[in-house]
């Protein structure tokens, strides 16, 4: 890796003070929009949210302190409109309700490349378009922010009309707490597609699919489902903290040598030349926009596929054992 590669940006280089006289609109207030609404606003920033009127996401907004909006009236004041939409539902709003309000001076911000990407939003020339992305869940962008620290994120810009896109990204992404842990610069494809490819191959498809074949490849050999669940998800996490805490290498540390040498020798058994074969597949799958194209389609038909795949995966019985167990393990 170059120099440029590894180079974080930290505080001071990043600072909020280029928002904090600006009007910024988060469109949204699911997981990441709520995260980003209130650490901006802790942070000094003037923040308008839109969020649809009845909606449990709308009482939460106001519970939180903010008066919701409409999407048009929020956009109106707005210096940088952050879009913390589903992918699949951002480029209807844009068309409908962002687009006609749209002039010079404005910011367009993504909390993810998806929609601008794959060409579902395309911005006038006179504005800047931005991407901040943090490297985690919108629950821990919020609790590591009111603990002081952050979650480190990507900064993009995919247009720069005004000449300060990049001063914009910087200070958004500060304001809701990366600068504290570090920023990366990127592009808006490089950040969509490993984003994808990190969802797909790792940490939603490949990991619940692994959970699942483990514990029915136990339960199958006869083994009690409370035991499968245990060696086979709820230890997961602890293996996962350690990585998280130093990688590889110093999670292999602290594990036993049995469990090292299963690692080490398995582990490549089970990751063997057709998984590679495969996760270069789905890889191409996103470059190519195959991946997207699947996905919009499927939305567009009312997502007939996906609400099946999600009932099916509901009724297993890794999901009916590990609920009884948390339970059981809850009880005092």
């Amino acid at each position: 890796m170059n120099e440029r590669t590894l180079r974080l940006i930290r505080e001071p280089e990043a600072s909020v003070a280029a928002l904090l006289d600006k009007r910024v609109a988060v469109l949204g207030f699911g997981s990441q929009g709520r995260s980003h609404a209130l650490n901006l606003r802790d942070s000094g920033c003037h923040v308008v949210v839109a969020q649809r009127t009845g909606s449990p996401r709308h009482d939460d907004a106001v519970a939180c302190g903010f008066v919701p909006v409409e999407v048009p009236t929020a956009v109106a004041s707005a210096d940088l409109i952050i879009f913390a939409l589903p992918d699949e539902a951002a480029p209807r709003v844009y068309r409908e309700q962002v687009l006609p309000l749209l002039d010079r001076g404005r910011t367009l911000g993504f909390i993810h490349g998806f929609a601008v990407h794959y060409r579902q939003i395309v911005a006038p020339p006179e504005v800047d378009v931005v991407l901040v992305a943090p490297k985690g869940q919108g629950r821990a962008v919020r609790s590591t922010y009111e603990a002081g620290a952050g979650v480190a994120g990507l900064v993009a810009v995919a247009q720069d009309a005004s000449g300060r896109a990049r001063q914009t990204a910087l200070a958004w992404a500060a304001g809701i707490g990366c600068a504290r842990c570090g920023i990366i610069e990127t592009t808006f494809k490089d950040e969509t597609e490993t984003d994808l490819f990190g969802e797909q191959a790792v940490l939603c498809g490949g990991v619940t699919a692994l959970l699942k074949a483990a514990f029915e490849t136990l339960v199958e050999a006869g083994y009690p489902p409370a035991l499968a669940y245990f060696e086979c998800c709820h230890e997961l996490k602890l293996i996962v903290d350690l990585i998280h805490e130093g990688g590889i290498t110093f999670a292999r540390e602290r594990i036993s040598n049995t469990a090292r040498w299963g690692d080490l020798t398995r582990g490549p058994r089970l990751i063997d030349q057709h998984a590679r074969d495969t996760l270069k597949a789905i890889l191409g799958e996103i470059q190519s926009g195959q991946f997207a194209r699947e996905w919009l389609a499927e939305a567009a038909a009312g997502r007939p596929r996906f609400e099946q795949l999600t009932e099916a995966d509901r009724a297993h019985a890794i999901e009916q054992i590990g609920a009884a167990l948390r339970e059981a393990m809850r009880r005092r």
